[in-house]
């Protein structure tokens, strides 16, 4: 039997292109609608098949893009929602974060990084920064790491419950990078108390050799942590009184994003 060409026309991949145009399409029909929608309308918006209608319908059910609200009936599904959601998050951070950043890498001059988390890893979304700092930048924008490596990584684990950061540990094995990397569960766990505690974050070499971070955490108006702020030097040049402009900043970044904190909160305790 021959085999499907693998050459540039893209003859091979089309089956599978086909499928993404269907299930956008599908998707599309569903937000057109005001109510749940039977199957018979969907196929027919979209010119399919009731039956591959229906298979592409399953699949996207399984994913939650789709909720299936009675048999044969149809809406689109709340992780489209929380899709959503994520994309509004970064986008405002970024551009409220941007300003404040490069006000604090000019108080510095050293390399500061806006944040996110993503699964078990932080993705570098932002970053201000020179040639002045004298530190090569290896992680630039799109770069991910572990989330036990890095200081932004820790200010997301420390508000996971005992049971998250165990399951976290399991899945990653709490590999690490450099001699100083954090490799076992009860030294991470007692890393964590300290950042809820302290309400900061450090890495003191864990991820590269040389380069010391310290963060804070970046609220929305629900106080959910959504980012971190990230300032990174190289560690014997690192200033201990960087850290309140650092916590400070991200304190703006927050504020913009409509946080207020409780009259009842304290400031944070410096170390």
């Amino acid at each position: 039997m021959t085999k499907p060409s693998s050459s540039p026309t893209g003859r091979r991949e089309q089956p599978a292109i086909q499928v993404i145009e269907r299930m956008f399409s599908i998707l599309e029909a569903l937000a057109e609608q005001s109510e749940p929608a039977p199957l018979k309308l969907i196929a027919e918006r979209c010119g399919l098949h009731p039956s591959t209608a229906h298979r592409i319908l399953n699949d996207l059910a399984t994913g939650h893009l789709v909720d299936r609200c009675a048999p044969g009936v149809y809406q689109l599904g709340m992780r489209l929602l929380e899709l959503g959601n994520l994309v509004k998050a970064r986008l405002n951070v970024r551009d409220v974060a941007l300003g404040p950043m490069r006000e604090l890498h000019r108080l510095t001059h050293q390399p500061v990084n806006l944040s996110l988390r993503q699964g078990d890893e932080i993705i570098y979304i932002e970053r201000a920064y020179s040639e002045r700092s004298g530190m090569q930048v290896v992680r630039t924008v799109g770069g991910h790491a572990p989330l036990h490596l890095t200081s932004v990584g820790k200010l997301f684990l420390a508000g996971e419950d005992p049971q998250k950061v165990k399951a976290y540990a399991m899945r990653t094995g709490l590999a690490g990078h450099t001699r100083n990397s954090i490799t076992d569960l009860p030294r991470l766990e007692a890393d964590l108390a300290r950042v809820r505690q302290l309400g900061f974050a450090r890495d003191n070499e864990e991820l590269e050799l040389g380069v010391r971070c310290m963060a804070a955490g970046i609220l929305d108006d629900s106080g959910r942590l959504v980012a971190g702020l990230s300032l990174s030097a190289p560690a014997d040049r690192l200033q201990e009184d960087w850290l309140g402009k650092v916590i400070e900043t991200a304190g703006r970044i927050s504020a913009s994003l409509g946080y207020r904190p409780k009259p009842a909160q304290g400031v944070a305790r410096r170390a």
